[in-house]
C-alpha cells in the first residue's frame, strides 16, 4: 500500500499548486487599531518638514502626512489618527511597549536597531546624511577645520556616533553637548554655547528654516553618513509590516505612474494599464491580500497625493525648508527612490 499512500500524496501536492493562497489574516495590530477606531503614530518632537505644529497647533510635515495616509488606507479618514510626539532617546521604547503603532519619525536603519530592539524596520522612504550646520562668521568650510569645538547633538541618534566616529578618525578634537530635543540644540547653537550642530542635512535645513535669520547659517557641503529613513514597527506581527511596507511602496508607486490628488479619480475610471488599475483598486486583488477595502491606495492618493506630492509640500521650492529631493528623486530619475512591484 505505500506506492498507494505515495501516489494519494503527490496527487495531493499537485492539487495544491493550483490552489489559491489563502488570504492573509489581519493581525493583532491591524485588529486593536479597529478597534480603538484609531491608529497612534509616533512622530519627532518637532523639526520643520517632518513633524511641527502650525499656527493652529495641527502638525503638518512628511512623516505626519505618511501617518495620515497609513489612517485612510484602514479607515479612509485622515483624521483618525492620534499624533505622539517623541524624542529621539524615547521613541524605540515608546513603540516596543506598545505606546504607539508605528513609527514615521525620521529613523535611520541600521544592523543594530533591526537586530537588538525586538523592532523591524521597513521601506527606506527618505535618504539623508549627517552633515553640519555653523554660523556664517565662523569662518570654517570644512568639518576637519572645527579642531577644538563645542558640536551641539541630540541624544539617542545615529549622530552622536557619527561625529565621535569622524572626530577620532582624523583625530581632532572636539566637545559634544547632548540634548534631549531639536529645539534645546538649535536655541543653544543660536545662543552661542556651541559652534555648530551636528544631524542629518534635511533636519539641519528644517532647523535653518526655523530661526529668525535663516542666512546667517551655513549647512556645510559634507556629508559623514547614510541615513535611509524607515517605518519602525514591533517584531512579530508580519501582517502589520506587510500593510506599512506596501503601504509605503503605493505611494512611491503612484508617482511613477504619474497618479496625483487631481487625475486619480479619472485613472482609476478611464485608465487601462493594468498595473494602474491594480493600483487604484479597479482591481480588487491588492486591498484583499492586505484585509484593505480596494480603493485603500486610490483614496491614499486621492486625499494626500502621492510621493512627490507629499514631498513638495514640506520641502518643496516654495517652503521654508526649500530642500532639493537629490538622492530622494525617482529611480527614474536619477534618484534612490523605488518601488517594488504591486502585483
Amino acid at each position: 500500500m505505500s506506492w498507494a499512500r505515495g501516489l494519494a500524496a503527490a496527487f495531493v501536492a499537485a492539487c495544491a499548486t493550483f490552489l489559491p493562497p489563502a488570504p492573509a489574516a489581519a493581525g493583532p495590530t491591524l485588529d486593536a487599531i479597529r478597534a480603538r477606531g484609531l491608529l497612534v503614530c509616533g512622530i519627532h518632537n518637532g523639526v520643520a518638514g517632518f513633524a511641527l505644529p502650525d499656527s493652529r497647533g495641527e502638525w503638518q510635515g512628511m512623516d505626519v502626512d505618511l501617518c495620515r495616509g497609513v489612517a485612510v488606507a484602514i479607515f479612509n479618514d485622515p483624521t483618525k489618527v492620534r499624533f505622539v510626539a517623541l524624542s529621539s532617546s524615547t521613541r524605540f521604547t515608546a513603540l516596543g511597549s506598545g505606546e504607539v503603532d508605528v513609527l514615521f519619525r525620521t529613523s535611520t536603519q541600521t544592523m543594530l536597531r533591526d537586530t537588538t530592539l525586538g523592532l523591524r524596520h521597513a521601506v527606506t522612504y527618505f535618504y539623508d546624511g549627517h552633515g553640519f550646520m555653523v554660523r556664517n562668521n565662523l569662518g570654517v568650510s570644512k568639518v576637519a577645520e572645527m579642531r577644538g569645538a563645542t558640536i551641539c547633538l541630540i541624544q539617542g541618534t545615529t549622530n552622536e556616533q557619527v561625529t565621535a566616529d569622524y572626530f577620532r578618525s582624523i583625530n581632532v578634537p572636539f566637545t559634544p553637548v547632548l540634548y534631549e530635543r531639536t529645539d534645546q540644540a538649535s536655541a543653544a547653537l543660536q545662543a552661542g554655547r556651541c559652534d555648530a550642530f551636528g544631524t542629518d542635512a534635511s533636519q539641519l535645513a528644517g532647523v535653518r528654516s526655523s530661526m529668525p535669520r535663516p542666512a546667517d547659517w551655513t549647512i556645510l557641503e559634507e556629508r559623514f553618513s547614510k541615513e535611509p529613513y524607515g517605518a519602525y514597527l514591533r517584531r512579530g506581527d508580519d501582517e502589520w509590516f506587510d500593510l506599512i511596507r506596501w503601504y509605503t511602496y503605493a505611494v512611491i508607486e503612484a508617482e511613477e505612474q504619474g497618479v496625483t490628488r487631481a487625475n486619480a479619480e479619472e485613472m482609476r475610471r478611464t485608465s487601462v494599464n493594468p498595473n494602474t488599475r491594480r493600483l487604484l483598486g479597479v482591481t480588487p486583488e491588492l486591498g484583499q491580500s492586505l484585509k484593505l477595502d480596494p480603493a485603500w491606495a486610490y483614496n491614499v492618493v486621492r486625499r494626500l497625493g502621492n510621493y512627490g506630492e507629499i514631498y513638495d509640500r514640506h520641502f518643496g521650492p516654495s517652503t521654508p525648508v526649500n530642500l532639493p529631493r537629490g538622492p530622494n528623486r525617482l529611480w527614474t530619475q536619477g534618484g534612490l527612490i523605488y518601488a517594488l512591484p504591486l502585483r
